[in-house]
Parts: C-alpha cells; structure tokens; sequence
C-alpha cells in the first residue's frame, strides 16, 4: 500500500500532558526519489512552534495536522533550519495561516523571503551565526548553529523540555522506493540509506566534527531529522559516533575540481 494512504496523521514523539511535540505525517511522491520531508510542531500549553514546515505539495496535509491539535492563531513560531524549498516553500502560505507567528531563519536567507511571495520583513526573526533561544510557554527551544551542514546559514533546535534535537538534513535517509520507517530499528542496516547523501550534500568534515561535538554536549535524548528517520536511546549515540568518523563534502570530491574538456 502506497506510504501516503498510511502515515498521513499526525503522531506524538512526546507529551507530559501539557508540553507535548508532534510528528506531522508523511507523503510520498516521485519528484522526491525517496528522500521524504518530515515536519515538527512543538505545543506548550496554549502556544505552538511548527519546525520546517516544506514545499507546496505538502502544505494541506501538515496544516490539516497543525489545525487538529491547535488554533493556528496560536502558533508562536515558524523555524527554517535552512533555506532549501522542502523546508520553506510554503513560507508565504504559512504567513497567511498562521498570522500571529513570527518566521525565525538564518539572517543569510532574510533577503531571499521577498523573493518567496512575503512582503514586508516585520514578522521576520533574524537567527544570529551564534543562534539563539526561544521562549514557547514555559519552555525554551534553541537555535543552535549547523553552518556549513549542508547551507553555509544553517541551524538545529533542540527543545530542552522534551529533549529533542531537530537536526535539519543531518540525519537525512534516502529511502528505496516502497520502503519507509519512523524510527530506526537497525542501525547498521540504516547507514547505508546515509552515507552517500551525507558524504555529498554536507560540506565540510570539520564542521560536521564540530556539530558532533556541541551536540554531544546537549546529550539530547531523540535526535530527529527533516529526511528519514528518528533516532533514539542507543542509536544517538550510534549516530553521532558514525558522525565523528564519516569524510564529507570537499574532502571527498576534492578530485572534481579540475578543468576538463566535456
């Protein structure tokens, strides 16, 4: 049966009854070869941040699921890790359907906004290089850097309450056609849907060491991607190890860079 008939509902990864963090379903479509876009929404008490919330194609589905579990009035926020379409093709949209949000991104890409059917920059937040914190209720989510991890203006957020840190396209599985799960089972049957993409799309190995290391210092307890699956318990660990010893980006393509006559 087709993975768009069957995970298109909204899913909690957590919930103590008034701090609570949704998965926001998932579709599958052609044009993706396989690289499904997951969406986040984080609710403390009365208000909501929604994380990545992706391309057009996508945009009734996570909507519909923002809307089942809160007023949209009442969504705080809006956070672009970067700013590739299947992260914030839908930023004009969701300026309208959220209208008390403000958009938090990298201040690299708030020039690009205008661009995407937004005008005026008064909702904007400009996520300094150092990243931030945020309040959501009685919470705290941080904006926590990632540069370089594919997009030279990147970031993670981790949601201190829950413990969960949404890495971006770290993280990111390219799935085989039919084939899909929420959660990784079997670590070392996973790697092999994230090592090509990871050794092509991030840049630089010292970077990536880099954002190991910050995150190990967080000792997040989920680790959740916007491509693939969720890691949790002892496959965070694994993850981060498998990390820490992967060459990426630069240090493996280095060999490309040199004139031919095509």
């Amino acid at each position: 049966m087709p993975i768009k008939k069957i995970y298109t509902e909204a899913y909690p990864l957590y919930d103590d009854g008034v701090h609570k963090v949704f998965w926001l379903g998932i579709e599958e479509a052609d044009e993706e070869k396989g690289i499904l876009t997951n969406q986040y929404m984080i609710v403390d008490g009365s208000e909501a941040a929604i994380l990545d919330p992706g391309g057009y194609f996508i945009f009734d589905r996570v909507a519909r699921n923002v809307i089942s579990k809160i007023d949209p009035m009442n969504v705080k926020y809006i956070f672009f890790s970067h700013q590739d379409p299947d992260v914030l093709g839908t930023i004009n949209l969701w300026y309208e359907e959220t209208p008390n949000a403000k958009l938090a991104i990298s201040s690299l890409w708030v020039r690009f906004v205008p661009h995407l059917a937004v005008t005026g920059t008064s909702r904007i937040i400009e996520i300094p290089d150092e990243g931030t914190r945020f309040k959501l209720g009685n919470s705290s989510i941080y904006a926590l850097p990632a540069h370089y991890l594919h997009s030279p203006g990147n970031f993670s957020f981790y949601d201190e309450k829950s413990g969960i840190f949404f890495s971006g396209d770290i993280g990111a599985a390219a799935f085989p056609e039919g084939e899909w799960y929420l959660f990784v089972d079997n670590f070392d049957e996973h790697v092999k849907y994230m090592e090509g993409f990871h050794r092509r799309y991030m840049s630089s190995t010292k970077a990536l060491r880099a954002w190991v290391k910050m995150v190990r210092e967080v000792s997040p307890k989920v680790i959740a991607p916007q491509h693939g699956a969720i890691f949790e318990g002892e496959n965070v660990g694994k993850f981060l190890d498998w990390l820490e010893s992967l060459e990426v980006g630069i240090d493996v393509y280095e060999h490309l860079f040199r004139f031919r006559k095509l």
